[in-house]
């Protein structure tokens, strides 16, 4: 599976743990920064994934910053981002499988390195279900015309 990673510089070290696990179990990983601890803006980084999911250059993206929230938001600016804010495996997997996300912003300040794994690991192995819920992800890819 191809999995873009992005954090500024509150969540520099998960992702680069982050990369080197996933990296370590076969998948391609594309790194899109911060690669140090000087301050950065979260909305920069989010939109890089955002850029990289619009493209078709990644299938999944992990985007992680203090809390996950700031950076969630930056990515979910686009249309193509189904970007969930995760602290927890259920929540990672309902994410998937009801929703078809097809990234997740992690805070590098609230949860450790084994539960981020614990995500990552229902993120990536976690299908979308489909069915009842293909109608409510097609209408996110058209959010401004259901908010008319």
């Amino acid at each position: 599976m191809r999995i873009a990673l992005s954090a500024d510089h509150a969540g520099v070290d998960l992702k680069d743990l982050l990369v080197a696990w996933l990296k370590d179990q076969g998948h391609e990983v594309t790194d899109l920064g911060t690669n140090g601890h000087e301050p950065v803006d979260y909305p920069d980084y989010g939109a890089r994934m955002a850029r990289a999911i619009e493209a078709g250059d990644t299938d999944r993206g992990i985007v992680i910053c203090g809390s996950g929230i700031g950076i969630a938001i930056a990515a979910n600016r686009s249309p193509a981002v189904r970007c969930a804010q995760i602290a927890e495996p259920y929540s990672a997997h309902l994410a998937r499988h009801h929703n078809d996300a097809n990234c997740i912003a992690l805070g590098s300040r609230l949860i450790g390195v084994d539960m981020a794994k614990a995500c990552v690991s229902a993120f990536l192995e976690t299908p979308f279900d489909g069915g009842r819920h293909q109608h409510r992800v097609d209408k996110l890819a058209h959010i401004n015309e259901v908010l008319s």
